[in-house]
């Protein structure tokens, strides 16, 4: 097993590693910005070490002072969590470069899925669904319009190496296309540097279901059962849950076995998500992306299945078997995550500010994964999720209800935060009945 650990991240999935990495034994190492010296998982790694100003450019996106931090504290590893550096493949092989262990796919598979015309040419190769969509970039808005008249409107337009929601938008029509063509590449170039743009069938009621895949360190890949992702603003997850309410054990069965498929395409290792749209009416689901790194939403997975995917990372990285069979995978129960984040629970748009007062709930079924305490600040340099509120137990039913309950006792006094949000949804009778879509939060809002 990995004996040093730089966690190259921060918040609550630095906090998350280190406390998986605490209970191995392993020594961690925590990189750090200036504006962030106060955070608790600062003080819970065993060193800690500064790596520049609140920019992430110049801190969390800093190869050279990552790599430095790694040098002068002797770590043996680095686990990038998500975000940042976590899709990154020159990152990956600078890494491996160095001599250091990577914890993570290999760079291969993280460019092959980075580039997401490549990504769906490879998985429709692979016999995995895709949507109707270009098997090349729309070179301009000339190819982009007789793209889009083969397809049928209306469309997607996406940015081909954006991801986490970002560089998207609809057109129902040619004049909305040419607006929405112009406005994803000019994102796409100032966000990824990258202005490629690809266009795809659009599904106006549709469900977004992933599946965990876990590429072992023997060559196999396993499929860790799926998890609902359908409550979104802006394209981007607020609730997920494990298993679908959509998902019968026949889908389920196709499910699995097509991110299985999609692994296998790319000689995948480590932890990863293909994500798949849903269309309820017809039961067809269709790739829409592969996430290769650690998802926020890993905790519903973990309790389902009653693994810890960072401890299952960590083996895959050391050369380790797993420490579950690959062929008993049973799921149970059912778990539910909300992603609190210091943002306007009406219109959704971030709230900074000091945190006077932090009281998280507790009990059986609850678990909080978070990055802040009393005292810190919620700076506006980096992603507003504060914490991740998960609720477990046998049935669907009990673990809203214990949502319930824990949402009305987290108390979060300071930032703006998006709890009454949430405390509205669970008792959305559409979210109650389980029969809900992408268009959830909009109908509520």
């Amino acid at each position: 097993m990995i004996e040093s650990l730089l966690v190259a991240n921060r918040g609550e999935i630095a906090r998350r590693i280190i406390r998986t990495g605490r209970r191995l034994g392993i020594r961690t190492i925590a990189v750090h910005s200036e504006a962030d010296a106060a955070l608790p998982f600062v003080t819970e790694a065993d060193e800690a070490v500064c790596v520049g100003p609140a920019n992430p450019a110049q801190s969390y996106r800093n190869v050279e002072a990552i790599l430095d931090a790694a040098r002068s504290t002797g770590a043996q590893a680095i686990h990038p969590g998500y975000g940042f550096l976590s899709e990154n493949a020159d990152f990956a092989r600078t890494v491996e470069g160095a001599g250091l262990i990577w914890v993570g796919p290999g760079a291969d598979a993280i460019s092959a899925m980075g580039d997401k015309i490549n990504a769906r040419n490879l998985m429709a190769a692979a016999g995995v669904p895709v949507a109707p969509g270009t098997t090349e970039p729309a070179s301009d808005l000339d190819a982009a319009v007789a793209a889009a008249a083969e397809i049928g409107y209306p469309v997607m337009v996406k940015a081909a190496a954006g991801g986490g929601g970002m560089g998207m938008g609809v057109a129902a029509d040619e004049a909305a296309l040419r607006t929405e063509y112009d406005k994803v590449r000019a994102f796409a170039e100032r966000m990824f540097g990258d202005g490629s743009v690809l266009i795809e069938r659009y599904f106006p009621r549709v469900r977004h279901v992933e599946v965990q895949i876990l590429g072992l360190a023997d060559g196999r890949v396993v499929a860790l059962g799926e998890r609902e992702c359908s409550v979104q603003r802006r394209n981007q997850k607020l609730v997920e849950e494990s298993p679908s309410p959509a998902v019968s054990p026949e889908l389920r069965e196709r499910f699995l076995a097509a991110a299985v498929r999609a692994g296998e395409a790319v000689n995948y290792r480590n932890a990863g998500t293909v994500e798949c749209l849903l269309d309820p009416s017809t039961q067809e689901f269709f790739f829409l992306e592969m996430n290769t790194r650690l998802q926020v939403e890993h905790p519903v997975t973990e309790y389902v299945y009653g693994v810890d995917l960072v401890e299952e990372q960590l083996r895959v990285a050391s050369g380790l078997a797993p420490t579950f069979d690959p062929n008993a995978l049973t799921p149970r129960g059912h778990a539910i995550e909300l992603r609190i984040n210091a943002e306007d629970p009406k219109r959704f748009m971030p709230g900074p500010g000091a945190i006077t007062t932090w009281n998280e709930p507790s009990g059986t079924g609850v678990r909080v994964d978070s990055g802040y305490v009393a005292g810190n600040t919620v700076t506006p340099f980096y992603d507003s999720l504060m914490a991740k509120l998960i609720l477990t137990g046998a049935t669907r039913e009990e673990a809203v209800e214990r949502a319930r309950a824990a949402v009305a006792q987290f108390e979060i006094v300071g930032p703006k935060c998006n709890l009454p949000f949430f405390a509205e949804l669970l008792e959305n009778p559409e979210f109650l009945s389980g029969d809900y879509d992408t268009g959830i939060v909009s109908r509520m809002r």
